[in-house]
């Protein structure tokens, strides 16, 4: 399954579970002005509905500002979506579901009740491309015994250590870490295949778990957390008590 973000995939299908509300007329106004924008072309109103940083399928690097933006808007907006939303009808293709904004068919495109874009699902052949070429490319800078992955999911580190997520089809995921000091083209200290995701509720919080004997490995994403909270977390568990926990950055994803 194509990965944009796992979480905001999540959201997709959790939010078509609801039943879509009809999109109040204030909000059909501001869509209908959208779909003007983008049938004419105009680049640099589009950038200005966009909230960033815009998230792209990883590897890609999220779009970090307008500038970048108008450069990789026919990248993005390729005809295929200039045409999903040019023929779009406000009140009939756009759905109002509750909390997570206004999307576009099954979540094309998603904006919030401000009228800003906050996520592109759609991803545009070229993109395809260049998600290929990225994931080829970081193919060849790990250890040659990791190298055998579908796609990249994260790169964490904390104080001690660098862990690498990888989607290796099917729906199972591996572990592979190392000593903070050390590359990822180093062999790795532990590898665990076979690991899990599980969404942590409805907020986009989500971890995955990795068992190898007693231990458990888990890798916490917090998108809805407590302020000044780590965006991630390294948990591991020693028959199911707690004999590590720290904090990480999200060093790419």
């Amino acid at each position: 399954m194509k990965i944009v973000r796992l979480f905001l995939i999540y959201f997709m299908f959790c939010a078509l579970s609801m039943s879509a509300q009809d999109l109040k007329s204030e909000y059909q106004k501001f869509v209908s002005k959208f779909i003007s924008e983008v049938k004419s072309g105009n680049k640099t109103a589009v950038s200005n509905r966009i909230k960033f940083p815009l998230k792209r399928d990883y590897p890609i690097p999220a779009i970090k500002n307008k500038t970048d933006f108008v450069k990789k808007y026919d990248q993005i907006f390729d005809p295929i979506l200039v045409e999903k939303i040019s023929k779009s009808d406000p009140a009939k293709d756009w759905s109002e579901m509750g909390w997570r904004g206004i999307m576009l068919n099954q979540g094309d495109l998603w904006i919030d009740t401000d009228g800003k874009i906050i996520s592109i699902n759609y991803q545009s052949e070229a993109e395809k491309k260049l998600k290929n070429s990225l994931i080829a490319s970081q193919k060849k800078n790990v250890n040659s015994s990791i190298s055998d992955f579908k796609q990249p999911v994260a790169v964490l580190e904390t104080s001690k250590f660098r862990i690498r997520i990888d989607d290796l089809g099917n729906g199972k995921y591996r572990y592979a870490s190392w000593s903070i000091k050390q590359k990822m083209t180093d062999k790795p200290d532990l590898v665990i295949e076979n690991g899990v995701f599980f969404a942590d509720g409805t907020g986009g919080n989500h971890h995955y778990e990795f068992k190898k004997g007693d231990f458990r490995y888990e890798c916490h994403f917090i998108v809805l957390g407590e302020k000044n909270s780590a965006p991630a977390a390294l948990i591991v568990y020693q028959a199911e008590k707690k004999i590590l926990s720290q904090d990480a950055k999200i060093v790419s994803r």
